[in-house]
Order: structure tokens, then C-alpha cells, then sequence
């Protein structure tokens, strides 16, 4: 199994990001897939998931309404859209194949500051 996350960045407050995560080694089209994050000093904190087999989506209340979960099943590809991002949202993002996120990729680094 691997994931490779990519697209993170350094971001004004209100700004977007997009973050990919590029995923092998498993059946991907039937699986839950997973964002969790890690703030500087902070645990892993759970932020969506989704079923690539179907369009069930779930989201933190702390991103709801702001950040959107999909995939490119074809791709193998699972994404997060981020809008509206604030200061709060700066950490460490994993792709991952549970929500503790002990199945995770490398993570890719999201900074949102002015």
C-alpha cells in the first residue's frame, strides 16, 4: 500500500488549496478513504472520508461547508478541495485508510498565515 500526498502550501486566510492524494497497492474503487491532519503540538484530528464506491461523504465540523472530499476512482486519486481556509486550519495533512490515520502517506504541509 501507498499514499502519496501533494499540494500543499503556504496560503492567505480566505485563500483555497487543492490536495491530492495518489493511491496503490489496494482496491481503491471500494474502499473508505480518509483526510486527517495534524496541527503543530497538536494529535492526528479526523477531517473527512469518504466511500470511493459510492458518494458518501463525512467532514469535521470544524471544515463543513468549507472543504469538499472526492475521487478519481479512474486515477486512483483522492482529493480535498480547501476554501475559506483560516489560520486554524495550518497543519500537517494525511491522506489515510482509517480515520485514526495509522494508515497514512508522508503528509503534505498546509500553512495558512498572512
Amino acid at each position: 500500500v501507498q499514499l502519496v500526498e501533494s499540494g500543499g502550501g503556504l496560503v492567505q486566510p480566505g485563500g483555497s488549496l487543492r490536495l491530492s492524494c495518489a493511491a496503490s497497492g489496494f482496491t481503491f474503487s471500494r474502499s473508505w478513504m480518509y483526510w486527517v491532519r495534524q496541527a503543530p503540538g497538536k494529535g492526528l484530528e479526523w477531517v473527512s472520508s469518504i466511500y470511493t464506491g459510492g458518494v458518501i461523504t463525512n467532514y469535521a465540523d470544524s471544515v463543513k461547508g468549507r472543504f469538499t472530499i472526492s475521487t478519481d476512482n479512474a486515477k486512483n486519486t483522492l482529493y480535498l478541495q480547501m476554501n475559506s481556509l483560516k489560520p486554524e486550519d495550518t497543519a500537517l495533512y494525511y491522506c489515510a485508510l482509517d480515520s485514526a490515520g495509522s494508515k497514512r502517506g508522508q503528509g503534505t504541509q498546509v500553512t495558512v498565515s498572512s
